[in-house]
């Protein structure tokens, strides 16, 4: 209904929620005057370093061709499902196939698909505390309850199997996981991972995986998990990917939904909504890259597995600053002014020091003590530079 002066009034449960938090701390950055030296930025979750230059050409060749002007398949490209479907049966040695994959603009999409695919308005939907904020915002704008289980910072962030099934049992449509996770960088050990599927699988719960930040687990893990070898896992599991970290293409916005036949139909519907189809371009671009440029993007895997190493050397040496967790692209950061708001925190430390990181309680009200650590960004070199920014720092 219109408001007391007659005027139209915005969607509640969108109006109601705040606006996106990354331009606020790019703010912050911008007020920094340079007398610590060169900005860190911790901020957002990008590749540090340039795509390759095939990647280049094929999304160069892709965009300039006729061919990818008009509308494309729901689903996705068929070369790309097709590809990628090889790819993941490879990975977790699980037979895959075209009709399990879907295409979507980035994963923020992919998980607003699955969302919706699962819940509706009035439904609940189980994050994690601390969860990844977008998440959080795109069940708020549908109108899905949020629940949330607890994560202890002693355990490196991880759910107790307990603590899923006390949620579990209030009925919640679905949970969703992130591994290696956002914000907190931890990842998810096969064991945990398996014990929690098969608790949704007794409870009659979907389990949303989002895998994002896969392609940066270290190199001497396993295979993720083995949940599609359980029999039956197409029938309340659905994994989320994205091609924007591997191949350095965040703009170009290409995600990825593994899935049950019948699922992928479900998301069709939505997606043909939301979009019609992923921008048909980067998919081309996409399925050249993922067989030619495997050897690259394992060379990019270790690089950010050394950008982790030099973050947990230079922590230590820092008096009163806690690493609490670290894995893939984050790391969850306890700094020492206890009482104070973790936006305070992060708000003085990008102005005075040039350090441009997350506040904690972005991704949830008990992460005042957290900062959010987007490490990946920087390299060796400049992750070094934060014993000497982080140690004589004082809040004003």
């Amino acid at each position: 209904m219109p408001s007391a002066d007659n005027k139209p009034v915005f969607n509640s449960l969108v109006a109601e929620l705040s606006p996106p938090p990354v331009p606020f701390v790019f703010a912050w950055a911008r007020a920094y005057d340079g007398a610590s030296g060169p900005m860190i930025d911790l901020s957002q979750a990008v590749p540090g370093y340039a795509p390759h230059d095939d990647i280049l050409r094929w999304l160069g060749e892709a965009a300039s061709s006729k061919q990818y002007c008009g509308y494309g398949p729901i689903e996705g490209e068929t070369e790309l499902r097709h590809v990628y479907a090889q790819h993941v049966s490879g990975l977790y040695g699980a037979n895959v196939v075209i009709e399990n994959i879907h295409i979507t603009s980035g994963c923020n999409q992919a998980f607003m698909c699955a969302a919706m695919a699962v819940a509706k308005a009035g439904d609940s939907v189980a994050l994690t505390d601390p969860f990844y904020f977008n998440q959080d915002t795109t069940l708020a704008m549908l109108g899905i309850n949020r629940v949330l289980v607890s994560c202890d910072p002693d355990n490196a962030f991880l759910p107790n199997i307990v603590d899923v099934r006390r949620v579990l049992d209030t009925g919640v449509k679905a949970l969703a996981l992130v591994t290696p996770n956002n914000p907190t960088g931890s990842v998810y050990p096969p064991e945990l991972l398996l014990e929690i599927f098969h608790v949704c699988r007794k409870k009659g719960v979907w389990l949303i995986l989002d895998e994002t930040y896969r392609d940066f687990l270290p190199g001497h893990t396993p295979r993720p998990h083995t949940l599609m070898n359980v029999e039956g896992w197409q029938d309340n599991l659905i994994m989320l990917y994205s091609f924007s970290k591997s191949f350095c293409v965040p703009g170009h916005r290409v995600g990825a939904i593994t899935a049950g036949p019948q699922a992928v139909t479900e998301i069709a519907k939505i997606m043909d909504n939301l979009q019609i189809c992923a921008a048909r371009a980067p998919q081309a671009a996409v399925a050249k890259a993922i067989p030619a440029l495997a050897d690259w993007r394992d060379g990019n895997r270790v690089e950010i597995e050394r950008r982790a190493d030099a973050l947990r050397q230079v922590m230590p040496k820092i008096s009163g600053w806690d690493l609490v967790s670290v894995g893939a692209y984050f790391a969850f950061i306890r700094h020492p002014f206890r009482g104070v708001s973790s936006t305070a925190v992060s708000e003085q430390l990008a102005k005075r020091a040039g350090v441009v990181c997350l506040p904690g309680v972005y991704f949830g009200q008990g992460q005042e003590d957290y900062l959010r650590f987007a490490f990946a960004n920087a390299d060796v070199e400049t992750i070094a530079k934060l014993e000497s920014r982080l140690s004589g720092f004082k809040l004003a």
